[in-house]
């Protein structure tokens, strides 16, 4: 018979620490996917636009049906997360994403193409949301989950510098190829993660409780439980929580989506009327999914949690990490191939030197911690991005390539690049209580896409007039970010 203080293993034959090793691995390799995925477009959109006879005016949607399922139901993804099991959750997202990336190969309209990456975005959004749940489950205590996030978030910037790379050299035979291989390899690691994932205990849910934590990821005994003592989390319920709030998804969504319209569409005018109808829509949407939030008793989001210093710094550092850098960042290729001719090889190269920069910034970025709180990191990875868009000034109209200026001002911007990407994932779940972990995640990549494809909208506008009033708006952006992330964040 087991003492009170015994301890039987979670499975008969997985020590602890391979469990936890192996649910770092497989949702790292599945966001790295996730992100390669994202990004393909950036290095095929002009073959691609070429090939379904796409109008300029309408090109953005080739690169923003992803962020908008992305943005749309993340907040969903997370709340079923929390309710019915991260480890499902994530399991089903990835498998998706794998079967829809490849049926997006054998798309022949723009129409097609946009909704299969709608389709697309939908299942990344799970795999985000599930995937950082799975981590606060893993790892609860402070100084391991740092490391864990700052993975995590090198496999953001992983996965952004690998997808333009392998749809530039799979394009020089046919740009669905890069689509084909990253179906098979999501539906790889579908497999991988159904065999390695352990199943929850109790439940539905998605792994062990997770501990309370401070506001950096310290761990913290609840009222009425001692140090050490499994917190009660969603993760392990039986049964689940509520409906899904399709309503809050489907404002969210429509919101989104007239935003994103009325950005493309200003790229022939901003003064006319279809675009002030479409902004005003917008704004009245989002004013409608916040009210039906208010109102929900098991919302996607728990507005309350704005009141937290450290979430509103999380939220607003994720929503101007996409306006002002994935915005940029999504469009640069595409600037340089068609106003330098550069070779989408010589892009992709080009983009890797940013976004390698991030990976191995976001990898060494864990030692900051404990020296400045995350939204004071956020600030500095902002300050770094504008530093680096600067230099770009001039680079896409000037007679020819200026290699160095280039070159120099994307490796600033990738180590911006890099500290954002490692302290946006480890402020979402560090601001959330432990049982809110994938709704802190669903809320923070929300705002990070959202931001993204009004960005790439916006770039995309800016810059078909003049591409240094895009690079000029993405350093402005940074630096609002940068302000507006530390009003009011303690500096440690």
């Amino acid at each position: 018979m087991r003492t009170a203080h015994s301890h039987a293993p979670d499975t008969p034959d997985t020590p602890a620490p391979r469990r936890t090793a192996a649910t770092l691995a497989v949702t790292a390799a599945a966001t790295t996917l996730a992100l390669m995925n994202y990004t393909a477009p950036m290095l095929t959109l002009p073959a691609t636009a070429e090939a379904f006879g796409t109008p300029s005016s309408a090109q953005a949607w080739l690169l923003n049906g992803t962020p908008l399922g992305l943005a749309a139901l993340l907040l969903v993804a997370g709340a079923l997360a929390d309710a019915h099991g991260r480890r499902r959750v994530f399991l089903l997202g990835t498998l998706a994403l794998g079967v829809t990336t490849a049926l997006g190969a054998f798309a022949g309209t723009t129409a097609l193409f946009t909704a299969a990456r709608i389709a697309q975005g939908a299942a990344s959004a799970a795999i985000l949301a599930g995937s950082l749940g799975l981590l606060a489950d893993a790892y609860p205590s402070g100084r391991d989950r740092i490391r864990a996030t700052g993975v995590w978030g090198a496999s953001v910037s992983a996965g952004i510098a690998l997808g333009p790379l392998l749809a530039a050299v799979l394009s020089l035979a046919d740009w669905r190829l890069a689509y084909l291989a990253l179906g098979a390899a999501t539906l790889a690691t579908a497999v991988t993660g159904a065999r390695t994932l352990t199943p929850p205990r109790t439940g539905g849910g998605g792994g062990p409780a997770s501990t309370s934590t401070g506001s950096e990821g310290g761990p913290a005994p609840s009222p009425g439980r001692t140090a050490g003592t499994p917190a009660p989390s969603p993760a392990g319920r039986a049964g689940g929580g509520g409906r899904p709030d399709l309503a809050g998804a489907t404002t969210l969504a429509l919101a989104l989506g007239a935003l994103l319209t009325a950005l493309t569409l200003g790229r022939d005018g901003w003064l006319r009327p279809a675009v002030g109808v479409l902004l005003l829509a917008s704004a009245v949407l989002l004013a409608l999914f916040v009210a039906v939030e208010r109102r929900r008793k098991d919302p996607m989001i728990d507005l309350g949690l704005l009141r937290r210093p450290a979430f509103r710094a999380s939220t607003v550092g994720a929503l101007f990490t996409g306006l002002a850098v994935i915005g940029l960042f999504s469009v640069l290729p595409s600037l340089l191939m068609r106003g330098q001719g550069v070779a989408p090889l010589a892009a992709a190269g080009l983009f890797v030197l940013w976004s390698g920069t991030s990976f191995v910034v976001a990898l060494q970025a864990r030692r900051l911690a404990g020296r400045i709180s995350a939204p004071y990191q956020l600030a500095l990875g902002f300050v770094l991005s504008a530093a680096g868009v600067l230099p770009l000034l001039g680079t896409v109209d000037a007679p020819a390539v200026p290699w160095p200026r280039l070159m120099a001002g994307l490796v600033v911007a990738g180590a911006g690049s890099g500290l954002l990407n490692a302290a946006l994932p480890r402020l979402a779940v560090d601001s959330v209580p432990p049982e809110r972990a994938a709704m802190g995640s669903g809320a923070n990549n929300t705002a990070r896409y959202i931001g993204s494809a009004a960005g790439v909208a916006l770039m995309l506008a800016l810059s078909a007039t003049d591409p240094d009033t895009a690079f000029a708006a993405s350093a402005a952006l940074a630096l609002a970010g940068a302000a507006l992330t530390v009003a009011g964040s303690p500096r440690r």
